[in-house]
């Protein structure tokens, strides 16, 4: 019981971190995106920047699957 409390415990808190390192990623993200595009609060604009976001996520995932396939 105690070795599963431990397991539920590191996974809560490396999500925890996970959640903050994506939130810092977005504002800096947004940040970029404000510097090329100008305003980002128009819906074109947040679209555009979803749209952008989502690509990158995907091919992130894609390559991180990749590396994690070659390690096994």
């Amino acid at each position: 019981m105690r070795k599963e409390v431990m397991e539920r415990l590191i996974a809560l808190i490396t999500a925890a971190f996970g959640l903050v390192a994506a939130l810092a990623w977005n504002d800096t993200i947004r940040a970029i995106f404000k510097h090329f595009f100008g305003t980002a609060d128009t819906i074109p604009a947040m679209l555009t920047y979803a749209i952008i976001v989502s690509i990158i996520a995907v091919v992130v995932v894609i390559q991180i699957g990749k590396a994690a396939q070659r390690m096994k």
